[in-house]
């Protein structure tokens, strides 16, 4: 049964005229239409913050399962106004915005669709978060926070032009930062090993890494006082600035390590018809896994001793084959850094992994058992992955052709019909 947003009109709009001077140092009157936007998500944002901290701590409290829901894409549409239905409280800021002499459909257009997908995939991943928080399911969605994840759409003599949309160029006012969740990812370099207590331990060295900082979104039930979160993944410099370069001259070299960071979050969906564009969907995808698989597993031994317990805690629920590399990266994590035996490691990574295929997809980065692209595409999967996916195909090489040949057997009896 929904639930009635106990709703001040009076004190929203002190406060929505309280934001425009504080954000622009300006009277409302002065204000444009996008930044009265701002100002009325600002204060909106104020009451979905204290229900989305009240959520989480009741998450604790229980100790709840939770999933976590991987996806490239999450087609969220615009914040405002879905956040204003699902607090019940649409009508109420409409009247209080007429008021002070403002359309809330016009403010609503001021804001930009989050160009975090592009898709039915995107879609129907954003769509999940809103079935689960208003449904009351412990979840997190996690993506990449893309700064280009769409297109502006221009006709030029009849035919389309593709042009950036800069979505993030007025800032997101729903968007939360989170730096004391942010983590290392490492790419390439080599693996060294060690035998040690009877076993060979495998450290990675001479690997190039990026930070991983995390941006919440709010995720809200509809009238049940529930706010689960959107996690989206920013790339940064583990160091962002060479003083020592720029002062030589170099001054390409000096932001060198800015630059290849920002390009693992440009653009969703890099063009891939050469081995660098490969090379870097590889990256994106490995980058927001490892990142959220990290966070996922920090968070989980706070309040738990026992990794075999994690499939009674978590699931990684994987949208389409993009994320699947977290079955890799969560046996590296438990085989590599916690020191668990392959057979427990795998058998925890399948009780806590699951997956939803979209649609059935020619693997395109695979010819003849082989990866269709450069020595140095493998380099961003280290030791540690290829060998744990080799050791997979391996155990598991049987039981994976007869369930695929099943499937095709199911797929084109269901095409038939």
């Amino acid at each position: 049964m929904s639930r009635k947003l106990d709703f001040d009109k009076e004190a929203f709009k002190k406060e929505v005229i309280s934001n425009v001077k504080a954000l622009y140092r300006k009277t409302i009157d002065e204000a444009s239409k996008q930044q009265i936007f701002q100002a009325v998500s600002y204060a909106i944002k104020d009451t979905i913050i204290d229900q989305w901290i009240a959520t989480h701590k009741e998450y604790e409290k229980q100790n709840v399962k939770t999933v976590y829901y991987l996806s490239m894409e999450f087609l969220m549409g615009r914040a405002l106004g879905n956040n204003l239905i699902n607090l019940t409280c649409y009508n109420e800021v409409k009247e209080a915005l007429d008021e002070l002499g403002f359309d809330l459909n016009v403010i609503e257009d001021e804001e930009p669709d989050a160009a975090l997908g592009n898709g039915g995939l995107g879609r129907l991943a954003a769509c999940f978060l809103d079935s689960l928080a208003t449904l009351g399911y412990p979840a997190y969605g996690c993506g990449i926070r893309y700064r280009y994840g769409m297109f502006r759409q221009e006709i030029q003599d009849g035919y389309q032009i593709e042009k950036p949309d800069d979505w993030l160029k007025d800032g997101n006012p729903f968007e939360v930062r989170r730096s004391e969740y942010a983590c290392e990812v490492k790419f390439g370099g080599r693996v060294k090993v060690e035998y040690k207590d009877g076993k060979n331990h495998f450290i990675q060295e001479d690997y190039s890494s990026i930070r991983a900082v995390p941006y919440d979104i709010p995720i809200i039930g509809y009238g049940n006082n529930v706010v689960n979160t959107l996690r989206i993944w920013d790339a940064e410099a583990i160091q962002d600035f060479n003083l020592d370069s720029f002062d030589k001259g170099e001054y390409q070299k000096a932001v060198e390590q800015q630059n290849l960071a920002r390009t693992i979050v440009e653009v969703l969906y890099p063009n891939d018809n050469h081995y660098a564009g490969k090379e870097l969907r590889l990256k994106q995808q490995y980058f927001f896994i490892s990142a959220s698989i990290q966070t996922a597993l920090k968070k989980f031994k706070e309040n738990n001793d026992d990794l075999h317990d994690l499939p009674k805690k978590i699931t990684f629920q994987m949208n389409d084959t993009h994320p699947t590399v977290a079955v890799a990266e969560l046996m590296r994590i438990l085989v590599d850094e916690e020191g668990l035996e392959w057979d427990d490691a795998w058998d925890i990574t399948t009780h806590t992994c699951a997956y939803i295929q979209i649609i059935r997809l020619c693997q395109k980065h695979l010819k003849n058992g082989r990866l269709s692209c450069s020595q140095d595409f493998s380099r961003v999967y280290i030791r540690s992955l290829r060998k744990l996916i080799a050791d997979m195909s391996t155990r598991f090489g049987r039981n994976i052709r007869t369930i695929r040949r099943k499937s095709e057997i199911w797929q084109f009896s269901m095409t038939v019909r």
